[in-house]
């Protein structure tokens, strides 16, 4: 009689996860390995935000919290999704989680039955289609083309809609494309979604602050305000105020959808941790002025990441317009053999040997379901950016 559930079996561990993990187990045995797997910004939490938390522990609010968040950091969300979104929210339709994967995995648990679709555009975040399949329901996937900037077409999304389709996700700017969608195309999919009221948009907004060269960040109920009752917005602090290890996501919505998260998450975490919580009343509410210096650096980053992989033989990288991540097309490199003898027959192949090769480890696009492409995170030194690109030009140009 087997002993794990039928559940798990649909599922695949996290590969982004793996990635970094390899890459940390080889720098641990001593080997030299520059790791571009973490979608991680390598600058510190602001200090403003520290003292807070150091705060916070030192009045003793150290206790259990409402399920869902403090009041006060409730506030700072809604406050937050007037200022910058013009979305009108009240604390009863907010709720906050141990992490923006958790309100994620909380709104799919909660609302899908067998056989129901959700339409993913690929590249997608590894953890869509796992956490669909968790909840017993259909990932429906919708690829992009580089020609097409990564960005979901009108017609495509139209046409994927069935009676069963329960959700949209999008995700924008895109992990792992750095795809951004301005206010006239997410307009083009919104008016789609107009026409099929019974389709839920679940909007994964982590990577608001990272944009570049002038893209306006704007969200689906912000463009189409006929949506906002059947729209799940989500975000975090995660990206944008460093707070990785922090973990705390929130996310607003119809208040009966969040009363659901609210119960599911009665069941398992609880509250997320309540000094994360105090953290996220100041990076919400205090000063924001780090973001632009931040962004400034990471553009500058993308730039150099984009210029130095353009240089190798093979392959194509586009420039993102957000996010800290490239997606290069390594079309020109497929059916060669590395000089290791390692023959490039997928992104996989190529992802495996640049790591035992040249000691560069990255995500293969099969991950993201879009081949044959991979993913680089630039959230880290320019130095380790520079000697990154020399790396993965000498593994090209010695490919045959």
């Amino acid at each position: 009689m087997p002993f794990l559930s039928d559940t798990l079996a649909r599922v695949s561990p996290s590969p982004t996860v793996a990635v970094s993990q390899k890459a940390m187990e080889l720098k641990a045995a001593g080997h030299d390995v520059i790791g571009l797997g973490a979608g991680e910004p390598d600058f510190d939490t602001p200090d403003n935000i520290k003292a807070a938390a150091i705060a916070a522990i030192e009045a003793g609010k150290t206790k259990y919290t409402a399920v869902d968040g403090i009041p006060e950091v409730k506030q700072a969300i809604c406050a937050k999704f007037k200022r910058e979104n013009g979305l009108d929210y009240s604390p009863s339709q907010v709720a906050v989680s141990t992490g923006g994967k958790q309100v994620l995995y909380n709104a799919l648990m909660a609302t899908l039955n067998p056989g129901d679709e959700v339409i993913i555009p690929a590249p997608y975040w590894v953890s869509y289609p796992d956490i669909v399949r968790l909840g017993g329901g259909e990932p429906v996937i919708l690829e992009t083309t580089l020609d097409d900037g990564f960005r979901l077409t009108p017609e495509a999304l139209e046409a994927a809609i069935t009676p069963k389709t329960k959700w949209f996700i999008f995700n924008s700017p895109s992990n792992p494309t750095g795809a951004g969608y301005g206010r006239n195309q997410l307009k083009a999919l919104t008016d789609v979604l107009m026409r099929h009221p019974h389709v839920w948009v679940m909007t994964d907004d982590m990577y608001e602050h990272l944009a570049y060269d002038g893209f306006q960040f704007c969200t689906p109920a912000q463009v189409e305000p006929g949506l906002y009752d059947q729209t799940l917005t989500v975000n975090g602090v995660s990206k944008a105020y460093a707070m990785t290890g922090w973990r705390i996501g929130y996310a607003a919505g119809p208040e009966h959808l969040i009363t659901a998260i609210r119960k599911l998450q009665s069941q398992s975490t609880t509250n997320p941790c309540s000094i994360s919580q105090w953290a996220t009343v100041e990076a919400l509410n205090g000063p924001q002025e780090f973001l632009a210096e931040r962004n400034e650096a990471f553009r500058k980053r993308r730039d150099l990441v984009v210029a130095g992989l353009n240089a190798c033989d093979g392959i194509t990288c586009a420039v993102p317009e957000g996010a800290f991540y490239v997606y290069p097309s390594i079309a020109g490199c497929i059916g060669k053999t590395s000089a290791g003898g390692t023959l490039i027959d997928t992104d996989e192949a190529f992802a495996t040997a640049l790591l035992e090769e040249q000691g560069v480890a990255v995500v293969f696009g099969a991950a993201f379901g879009l081949s044959p492409y991979f993913r680089v995170s630039y959230a880290t030194s320019d130095e380790a950016l520079t000697e990154a690109c020399k790396r993965i030009q000498t593994f090209c140009a010695g490919l045959s």
